[in-house]
């Protein structure tokens, strides 16, 4: 009898390598994307453009505010989201209003990708009263929860918390709903952040935690400050699955936050997303990026720009035309062009507004 066990065990044994052909499969897929026709492209042409459409504005947005600020004409600080637009796009053409996010200090890009207003999201940055936030938050406090957006944030690590909690009540109602906190590389060292990833496993919550990493902290090269090799390895240590995807390919992050927020929302747990990306400018607006290598700015601009990644992908493919990106191009300049008019032109918040929106405990 055990012979007899032993020879059907060896049997069955070769079958096991099976399961990884589903993933040399998704391989492949992959690679033909390049060259094959529409069908290949899950969001299909109208989705495409949209995605696009995304990106462009987000990318108009911020070269827009670079060159206001650099004229003074921005209160505060500004933290910009240029270089890394297909990650955050990508993300979010996945949700709904119902679902909450929680972003960074450098989150205008998470904002408009999830549908805030674009004329009163300008309005906030300049600090005026037909801003989002009446002009009180400003760049980095930039709210909308009408559209799911829990706000901006300008205390690194604290959005985590913040979406263990909006998860929390999804599950609660059982609405299907779940909430993305986003991070830097180095806000992922925080406390905060560790102890929202075991209180979401703990609790099995419908809460998924993106680390933008762009690889400084700042100024400290991530090589420097964090021991190991993928924040993957991070998520494992608190029970949770991870992935790790090059933030600079929309559809890889596309395909892999999909699957993980479908997962979510069927009530598979939190999981991790580490996407790799890079920033054009510096951590903040006038920071003169001394730590950068010779000639890294230059190599970035040049082959590491993720919407020009994404049109030349489309359009090799055949699925949108160089004249279609064109157009696109032409709209998102003069959406954002009408809301810094617009913006510059909205009153300032009264002396009256101080004491406004304000909670007081007696």
């Amino acid at each position: 009898m055990a012979k007899k066990a032993a020879k059907k065990a060896a049997k069955k044994a070769p079958k096991k390598k099976a399961a990884t052909k589903p993933a040399a499969k998704k391989v492949k897929a992959k690679s033909a994307v390049r060259s094959s026709a529409v069908s290949a492209f899950p969001l299909g042409k109208a989705g495409l453009l949209q995605a696009y459409r995304t990106m462009r504005t987000i990318r108009e947005f911020e070269e827009t505010l670079h060159t206001e600020f650099a004229k003074g004409e921005i209160p505060g600080f500004v933290h910009l989201y240029a270089g890394e637009e297909a990650a955050g796009t990508a993300i979010m053409m996945h949700l709904q209003d119902k679902d909450r996010v929680a972003s960074t200090h450098r989150g205008h890009g998470h904002c408009i990708a999830k549908g805030v207003e674009v004329q009163a999201m300008m309005a906030e940055i300049f600090g005026r009263a037909a801003g989002l936030c009446k002009g009180k938050g400003g760049s980095m406090h930039v709210a909308d929860l009408s559209k799911g957006m829990m706000g901006a944030n300008g205390i690194l690590g604290a959005g985590a918390p913040l979406i263990c909690g909006a998860a929390l009540a999804a599950k609660y109602r059982g609405d299907g709903a779940v909430g993305i906190s986003f991070v830097g590389d180095g806000a992922s060292n925080q406390g905060t952040f560790l102890e929202s990833l075991n209180l979401a496993a703990v609790w099995n919550l419908p809460a998924i935690f993106v680390v933008e990493n762009n690889g400084y902290a700042e100024s400290t090269s991530r090589d420097y400050a964090v021991a190991v090799d993928s924040y993957v390895d991070r998520a494992a240590g608190f029970g949770l699955p991870g992935v790790t995807v090059d933030g600079l390919d929309f559809f890889a992050v596309y395909e892999a936050a999909g699957e993980i927020i479908k997962r979510a929302r069927e009530g598979g747990g939190p999981a991790l997303l580490e996407c790799k990306m890079v920033r054009f400018y510096g951590h903040f607006e006038g920071d003169q990026q001394l730590y950068r290598a010779k000639g890294e700015l230059d190599d970035i601009r040049a082959n590491k720009d993720c919407i020009k990644l994404f049109a030349d992908r489309v359009v090799d493919a055949g699925v949108i035309s160089r004249a279609e990106i064109e157009a696109i191009d032409k709209d998102a300049i003069s959406l954002v062009a009408q809301a810094l008019a617009f913006a510059k032109a909205a009153p300032l918040p009264t002396a009256a507004d101080l004491t406004t929106d304000v909670y007081v405990k007696y």
